[in-house]
């Protein structure tokens, strides 16, 4: 049987040690911001090559944290994508700001030379979203960002590893930003997130903002949130981020094999890496023709795919306000694209027939 995800698979290949680290926390009778997301902070800082690490309850208030700490609140503007997880956008919803929607490039990102034209005096922020797995155009949109003195925050929720000319992703703006989710390429199992920065002003104020503003107990200097990675999870990713290198190798792999299988068929596209991008491959997202069509087709033989994401975060309906906007590109690509399956514990057999079915349903 195909999975989309087997989260059962990876646990398995990972009990012995997951179950051990588990058995440690519940035994050492401390569950929130210990020593495990202490020694957690300082292992993916230093996976990512960032001075400083925080620990958060998940990708979103990541994003919320990160948008506070820089002081951003209502009135003030935010460029960012439509074409991502929701939560890009109610993070920005939520401090009080306003997401302005740029329109997206090949690679499904934010678009830099869309970006400059959407800057006014209440930009206060650049907000990409390394999507899919890639980096977005991060040294053009860095420049934007500092000719016009703006902040940068990166999204890097589903780019755990990627990297951008040898840098890895979340190291190049104010701030980086990312979830733990439990299908994520570093995931935990529940929610979870972290903050990164090589500031360490706003390295003290993200620890304050996610336990309730307090630098010290009781003693609460700024406005905050309860928003803290919890022990077990902490413990949990200290073991699947010493496998991470590995898992993202296994889905480069499994991505040269679906390239090499389909890229003679003339209704789809295939997914662009850029060429300075080392892309982790979340997700492996094509374009097709007739898609619905080949949705179906696929489920009937068994094999799962889903839409990330179906409808732009600009038309929906908790963000009424922006319903009559026109992204041409982005609109125009939700209508073709479709996620295949594509994870450390998927075999190649599978990919095999995967492809084979796609091939079989355009020769019909």
């Amino acid at each position: 049987m195909i999975l989309f995800n087997d989260l059962k698979k990876q646990y398995s290949y990972l009990k012995d040690e997951i179950d051990t680290v588990i058995k440690k926390v519940l035994e050492s009778g401390q569950f929130i911001l210990g020593e495990k997301v202490k020694k957690f902070e300082q292992e993916f800082g230093n996976y990512l090559g960032a001075k400083y690490c925080v620990g958060v309850g998940n990708g979103l208030e990541a994003l919320q944290i990160a948008l506070i700490a820089l002081g951003i609140k209502e009135g003030d503007e935010v460029i960012t994508t439509a074409h991502s997880a929701v939560a890009t956008a109610l993070a920005i919803k939520a401090v009080g700001a306003t997401p302005i929607f740029v329109d997206i490039d090949e690679y499904y990102h934010l678009d830099p030379d869309k970006t400059e034209k959407k800057i006014t005096l209440k930009t206060k922020a650049i907000l990409p979203v390394h999507l899919y797995g890639q980096a977005v155009d991060i040294e053009k949109i860095k420049k934007i960002a500092k000719k016009h003195r703006l902040y940068l925050i990166e999204d890097a929720a589903q780019a755990h590893g990627a990297e951008y000319n040898g840098q890895k992703v979340g190291t190049f703006g104010d701030l980086g930003c990312f979830s733990f989710y439990p299908t994520k390429n570093l995931g935990a199992f529940g929610d979870g997130g972290a903050i990164v920065t090589d500031s360490k002003d706003l390295y003290e104020k993200c620890k304050m903002i996610r336990n309730y503003g307090q630098k010290n107990r009781y003693e609460h200097e700024v406005y905050g949130l309860n928003s803290r990675l919890d022990e077990i999870q902490a413990a949990i990713l200290s073991v699947e981020i010493k496998y991470l290198d590995k898992f993202n190798q296994k889905r480069n792999e499994q991505a040269k094999l679906y390239f090499k299988l389909l890229k003679g068929v003339k209704e789809i596209k295939l997914p662009k890496t850029r060429e300075n991008a080392n892309h982790v491959y979340y997700l492996f997202v094509i374009e097709a023709e007739r898609r619905n069509e080949l949705m179906n087709f696929l489920r009937k033989n068994n094999i799962p795919t889903l839409v990330h994401y179906p409808i732009p975060i600009h038309k929906q309906r908790c963000f009424s306000e922006f319903n009559n906007l026109k992204l041409l590109v982005l609109e125009n690509k939700v209508n073709k694209i479709l996620s295949l399956p594509i994870h450390p514990f998927l075999k190649n057999k599978d990919i095999i027939y995967i492809s084979q079915k796609i091939i079989e349903f355009y020769e019909e």
